[in-house]
């Protein structure tokens, strides 16, 4: 089997979580400078064998979408082209940011750690891998 990779897109930073070869355990990778992304993810496909792709699709609690959607759309559409075999899918994800609080909080970190936004998008993109995995599993 191969890894599954999932993506909390941002303007600024990318947060990112992958599986294990079997598909059972997810963790965070990763967080990068969006504007860096494109490499970081060539150079790792190089190493890795990734069978799908998983992205947030930021939307208000209300269910809109947020201003964010159409940058999350691009970059999709730009994943498509460049890595035609490997199926990128959208996935709500409402209220990862708050869980990822929560579970910094859960584990004991101190506010100051609670502040890195890097840290934040790293258990976001990985709570919405576990989310992904218990509805497909």
């Amino acid at each position: 089997m191969a890894r599954i990779l999932a993506i909390d897109y941002g303007k600024k930073r990318t947060g990112l979580a992958v599986t294990d070869e079997l598909q059972i355990v997810p963790g965070a990778l990763d967080t990068i400078d969006t504007p860096k992304l494109m490499a970081y993810l060539e150079a790792y496909l190089k190493k890795e064998n990734v069978e799908r792709v998983i992205i947030g699709e930021p939307k208000q609690t209300n269910g809109l979408p947020s201003e964010n959607l159409q940058r999350v759309l691009a970059f999709e559409n730009q994943w498509k082209k460049k890595f035609p075999n490997i199926p990128i899918q959208g996935v709500d994800e409402r209220f990862t940011s708050v869980m990822a609080h929560q579970t910094m909080i859960d584990a004991g970190l101190h506010k100051k750690a609670r502040q890195d936004k890097a840290l934040v998008d790293k258990i976001s993109a990985t709570i919405m891998l576990q989310e992904y995995l218990m509805k497909t599993k």
